[in-house]
């Protein structure tokens, strides 16, 4: 039996959980990977395995037909998002498939805290000037009784809300599904994009779906407070980059935290690249030695429960 690996984060361990597989004669296939693999390079690769732990690959039905072709009986989506994946593709063709939801929520959480006092505080611009020679001192602003809207009410945006509150900041969360949660009962929640302009800070933190891609755009734009400023720890797609630059360019968003892009790698041509006043991410968020050992290890448990191998 052979399964093929291609999440980087899971890759950059992969040989902690290599002796899983081995010892049940398994063999784990792990190619290079830098973000994603192509289409092509998926449909040629994925029929020659049994099992499949996909990271933000393009998982789709041509893909998959071509997986159930040839050996593939199951995968997992390691992680939450499954924009990239076919759920219904796979389900039509037989293929068992899940993904492992509330694994690293704190962590996400925890990097996008650490972009909103970044941002507040100016902090990559000073060290940007002392790498420089220079010994910057810009006037930030203070986090208290500042109001966070927050785009995104699961596991990683109820975090947020958490560690937003206890720096006293006011949240008012955006999720069609949105109930109040323990501990969290002053987040105020409103319908997108209602009451944008009262935001000091905008951060998304929900899944790509096709009714809110871009859902900051030019239109929604004009609607947010002058030096609002922006992080982005969901899904790239979630903001029209090209009004985002527009927006930044004229001061109208003070500052950007991006931890994830329309195009990923960001393209060396990206007009983003020449704004001083953005932070810039590699799609890290969840990459900890902790979330990731133990979100492998659910994927890991999900994927040999596919296909009938002892988990223990």
């Amino acid at each position: 039996m052979k399964v093929l690996l291609t999440c980087p984060p899971m890759l950059g361990m992969a040989d902690e959980f290599r002796p899983l597989f081995s010892e049940r004669g398994i063999e784990l296939h792990c190619p290079e990977v830098v973000q994603t693999l192509s289409e092509p390079a998926l449909i040629e690769m994925v029929p020659r395995f049994d099992g499949w732990i996909i990271g933000d690959d393009p998982a789709t039905r041509r893909v998959f037909e071509a997986g159930r072709s040839g050996l593939l009986r199951a995968a997992v989506k390691w992680g939450i998002g499954v924009d990239n994946v076919d759920l219904a593709a796979a389900q039509e063709l037989g293929i068992a498939i899940a993904n492992t939801p509330q694994m690293f929520g704190r962590e996400v959480a925890d990097l996008a805290m650490s972009y909103i006092a970044a941002l507040a505080r100016e902090t990559f611009l000073i060290d940007r000037g002392v790498r420089a020679g220079g010994w910057p001192k810009p006037a930030g602003i203070s986090l208290q009784d500042r109001t966070l809207a927050l785009v995104g009410f699961g596991d990683i945006g109820q975090n947020i809300a958490k560690r937003a509150l206890a720096a006293e900041m006011r949240v008012i969360a955006y999720d069609p599904r949105f109930t109040p949660a323990p501990r969290l009962e002053t987040v105020e929640s409103a319908e997108w994009p209602a009451r944008l302009g009262e935001a000091d800070f905008l951060v998304f933190a929900c899944s790509l779906t096709p009714h809110n891609r871009h859902m900051l755009n030019q239109g929604t734009l004009s609607k947010v407070k002058r030096d609002v400023r922006v992080v982005n720890v969901g899904r790239g797609p979630l903001i029209d980059e090209t009004a985002l630059v527009q927006a930044l360019e004229t001061g109208m968003v003070h500052s950007a935290a991006l931890d994830v892009f329309e195009t990923e790698p960001v393209p060396m041509s990206s007009p983003l690249r020449k704004l001083e006043c953005c932070i810039f991410g590699s799609h890290n968020a969840s990459n900890t030695v902790d979330a990731v050992r133990r979100t492998s290890r659910r994927s890991i448990a999900i994927l040999f429960e596919f296909l009938g191998v002892a988990v223990s």
